[in-house]
């Protein structure tokens, strides 16, 4: 078994914080989600997360003009440049304090970084190698507080930034004669968004407590007058006399003793004065004032498309208002959520907005001239419990704390339907064998069964007396539904037909804390606490047909995908291997060190200690059976070989030092005589919750609070075929798949296998040798081209000649080829030929090969899908194409038949008829 997997989609999460951003070609919106971003291309319906990781949450995202790279900020002020065309890292900066925004140039040469109440300018990174990408240029001072928000002009040649002391500052990127900076006023709350005109130095500015001011400039961009060099203006016996606090001043070195560039400061005169040049001046031509409802509505976040002078807005209660400028016109307002606006975006063409909501975890797109959305999606704002991948690996449902199950499309990695029947945390989901019903269970005391034709509630299950059910399980024929109780020790057992309890099965002396079912007898497998495994059998009067006895409280129990071995996780981290036909143990794997928790910093304890009382709570074998996937309260997830006992590979599912329980080592700077600072609740400060307030202010909620969720993985499944698993843990879905392009791994190799050789046998029409010398270098592009120069009449020959070692490769190498290829008729007929001339021998090896029949079966069923419903769609659209061709072809017929006599008297009666027409129109 291969072990290459790499992170491939995070799902289950769409947006958390930060700020939203639409491609070049607005066709894609980029959202950061905890320390990833993800790209939804709203075009092809697909989402993607890309393999570039932060050491926190990302706060500021900023994409440059050509849309080849972007900069990504944390919430701590590390910056990462990020390639969007190779998903590579460029390059790492920290800035040293948060950052509020970042915003690139038009012109593409420069980008603005704000933090604290100051403005830097740096050189954007060229196409040429640099040691240091981020060479500073100037930096701004002017306003007293915390900066929010920052707008260029069109042109690049001076810039507006906003300010939470309620001041909007315009400096000059370049060294002006006329303008260096101005300040403006008038507003009574901090700004939220600042915008210029196109190709105009005239603003709007828009500030917390809804209020909007136009401001117009006496001056156009044409008018601004460059100052002349400073060699020219100063005689050299000037230079030589200028002091080293002069030099400093001017070079503006930073508290680490790095030059910062050229400062410039602002004074709270509002405009600087220049000797013999008018200065740029600026006059309010008018305020406007947002509708609100209720007294926390304040405006959240705003956004300006120049091109259409449209304005967003959001607010705190949900609501956006749509306004065109200057008029201040409402085109339409709508609420989307309960939930305060986060974040608003505006594609290129003008005709998409984005809108982030980070209390629910929404993301939605809005086309506002047709009034319709064109995506929304929302993953799990609590935790997510537990997955379960379908029979053909094309879906996965998860089940969370806020009582919804989802269904996700693992090649969209989109959500598509969810269900809110339950009222609290699920605990449990499932497929049937068939793939077209889920179940859920849930502390709601139901257990629920869904169809996914009809995407309803059909079938609901509950027990005599309330219990809360802990964990689930559905047998082989998917008639059996069967769930564990945590407060009465039982299992109920009731029939997915009739929907009736068939039986409650008692004997448990502890909560249940696992089920599983048999894939080949009608046996179930249950673990408690009692540290016992009791196994019933189905057809013998649900009656205990063997009891285990464990070292500690059971956790999770697992079935082989043979049915042959059961593997159970106890309590002190242990996972013991079990035959179920004999009862006898057959071997232990001791997990304890492999899981390395990390300290929270709240514990009193080192990490070393706490990973004592750490254990396993989720086990998966793999499709083959031959290792088996384990997690828990830890950041891995660890891979053991079964017959080996030993620990194959750990995976880390984040490296996020936002979450608790990441750092083995507590900070010593975080530490006081009183405590850690960690336990002080001092609000978030990003206006999810109210910061604290004054004594004696009632305005606010007090009970909001400020914690750092913990990381852990809460369940695990490996895809039925093999090729890929996921992990639900405190980030959301996780997905690692195997990259077959990066992975060489020849079989057979010789010294004359070479892709000359290959491609001589193709040559010659050597197709059965060509295909197994293309197999033994295992290049899937020299394999694919192998496969698709074979005639299609002689696909049956190179079938039934080809040797019984490489008809497993090349089945599963179909299948593959099947997801991403075009030609479906050509490779349907290898995967039938295959299936039919090797059916019998395959068949005796049903085990092995069952992950590639499921790879080739979630291949056909997806294209079937596909097809079936275009053509379900175009199909009357095809009725009459066809009878239209067929009219017009027994037309021509007909008028072939007739000689040229009988076509005139044809003609003659058609203009006859033509004129009765219309001499009965004019009756009428």
């Amino acid at each position: 078994m291969k072990f290459a997997y790499r992170f491939s989609n995070l799902l289950g999460a769409v947006y958390r914080r930060g700020n939203l951003s639409f491609s070049k070609d607005g066709d894609s919106v980029i959202s950061p989600v905890g320390n990833r971003i993800s790209v939804f291309d709203l075009k092809n319906n697909k989402s993607e997360t890309l393999p570039i990781a932060t050491t926190k949450n990302i706060t500021c995202v900023a994409l440059s003009p050509d849309g080849n790279i972007a900069i990504l900020a944390d919430e701590d002020g590390a910056a990462v440049l990020v390639s969007l065309v190779t998903r590579a890292v460029l390059h790492h900066f920290h800035f040293h304090k948060p950052v509020s925004s970042v915003r690139f140039s038009p012109d593409g040469r420069k980008f603005l970084v704000t933090k604290e109440n100051v403005a830097l300018m740096y050189h954007a990174p060229g196409k040429r190698r640099e040691f240091n990408a981020f060479a500073l240029d100037k930096s701004f001072h002017g306003p007293y507080d915390e900066t929010t928000c920052i707008d260029w002009t069109d042109d690049s040649k001076c810039f507006a930034v906003g300010s939470k002391d309620m001041t909007t500052w315009v400096f000059g990127s370049e060294r002006f004669a006329n303008l260096v900076y101005y300040c403006l006023g008038g507003h009574k709350d901090e700004i939220v968004g600042c915008f210029f005109e196109p190709d105009s130095l005239d603003l709007y500015t828009v500030s917390q407590d809804g209020t909007l001011c136009v401001w117009e400039c006496d001056t156009e961009l044409d008018g601004l007058v460059r100052r002349p060099p400073r060699e020219q203006n100063s005689a050299p016996q000037e230079k030589e006399k200028r002091t080293e606090e002069r030099e400093e001043e001017e070079r503006g070195e930073g508290e680490d003793g790095e030059p910062q560039g050229e400062v410039i400061r602002g004074k709270p005169d509002g405009h600087r004065q220049t000797e013999g040049t008018k200065t740029v001046r600026y006059k309010r031509l008018g305020k406007h004032f947002f509708n609100k409802e209720g007294d926390f509505n304040s405006l959240t976040a705003a956004a300006f498309h120049k091109k259409s002078h449209v304005l967003v807005t959001g607010f705190a209660s949900g609501i956006f208002h749509l306004h065109e400028l200057p008029e201040f016109n409402l085109i339409h307002s709508l609420s989307i959520s309960d939930q305060r606006i986060a974040s608003i975006c505006i594609n290129s063409p003008g005709d998409w907005i984005g809108f982030g909501c980070s209390g629910l975890g929404q993301l939605l797109v809005w086309e506002w001239q047709s009034e319709s959305y064109v995506f929304k999606q929302q993953g799990h704002f609590n935790n997510m419990a537990t997955l379960s991948y379908s029979p053909d690996g094309q879906y996965i449902a998860t089940g969370g704390d806020d009582g919804k199950v989802k269904v996700w499309n693992t090649n969209s990695g989109l959500c598509f339907v969810t269900f809110t029947e339950h009222t609290s945390s699920i605990t449990g989901v499932t497929f049937t064998s068939r793939g077209f019903v889920i179940i859920s269970s849930s502390l709601d005391g139901t257990v629920r069964a869904f169809d996914l034709h009809r995407y309803r509630n059909f079938r609901t299950f509950t027990s005599p007396r309330p219990a809360q059910f802990s964990c689930l399980a559905v047998d082989g024929s998917g008639e059996l539904v069967c769930a564990g109780a945590q407060d009465s020790f039982v299992i109920f057992l009731w029939s997915l037909q009739t929907g009736r309890l068939l039986e409650v099965l008692a004997g448990h002396e502890g909560p249940v804390s696992c089920l599983s079912f048999s894939p080949v007898r009608s046996v179930l497998a249950s673990v408690s606490w009692d540290r016992t495994v009791r196994l019933w059998d189905m057809l013998d009067s649900w009656q205990t047909k063997e009891t285990l006895q464990l070292t500690s409280d059971g956790l999770a129990v697992t079935y082989r995908p043979d049915g042959e071995e059961l593997a159970v996780a106890t309590m002190d981290g242990e996972i013991s291997f079990w035959n179920p036909q004999t009862a006898a143990q057959t071997g232990s794997i001791v997990g304890r060190h492999d899981l390395q928790m990390g300290r929270k910093e709240t514990d009193k304890i080192t990490a070393k200690q706490a990973a004592k009382g750490k254990s396993f709570t989720s086990l998966c074998y793999s499709a083959d059976g031959q290792c088996i996937l384990a997690g828990g309260q830890s950041r891995y997830v660890c891979i053991y070989n079964i017959s080996e006992q030993i620990l194959m590979k750990k995976f880390e599912i984040s490296c996020n030092l936002s979450l608790d329980a990441m750092e083995e080592y507590l900070d010593r700077r975080k530490m006081t005589e009183f405590g850690s600072l960690a336990l002080l609740d001092e609000g978030v400060g990003d206006g999810d919750t109210v910061a604290l307030s004054l004594p004696g202010v009632r305005r606010g909620d007090m009970s909001s609070r400020h914690f750092k969720p913990e990381i852990r993985v809460s369940s695990l499944s490996f895809s039925p075929t093999g090729r890929s698993w996921a992990a639900s843990s405190t980030e959301g879905l996780l997905v690692y798949s195997l990259d077959a392009a990066l992975v060489f791994d020849p079989f057979d190799l010789d010294m004359d296998v070479t892709p000359v050789s290959v491609r001589r046998e193709v040559r010659r029409a050597q197709w059965a040798a060509a295909i197994v010398l293309a197999f033994r270098l295992n290049e899937d592009a020299l394999t694919r081209e192998v496969l698709e120069s074979v005639p299609h009449d002689q696909i049956t020959v190179v079938c039934s000649s080809l040797p019984d070692v490489y008809v497993e490769k090349l089945l599963r190498f179909v299948g593959s080829a099947l997801e991403s290829s075009g030609h479906l008729q050509f490779y349907l007929t290898w995967a039938q030929r295959l299936l039919t001339l090797h059916g019998q021998k395959l068949k005796n090896r049903s085990g092995a090969i069952l992950p590639i029949i499921q790879a080739l079966q979630k291949s056909i069923q997806r294209h079937f899908e596909d097809l079936s419903k275009l053509c379900d769609w175009n199909i009357y659209s095809i009725q009459y194409a066809s009878a239209l061709s067929n009219q017009r072809g027994m037309k021509r017929v007909a008028a072939d038949a007739l000689s040229p006599e009988e076509e005139e008297e044809e003609e003659g009666s058609d203009m006859e008829s033509e004129a009765s027409g219309e001499e009965s129109d004019m009756l009428t």
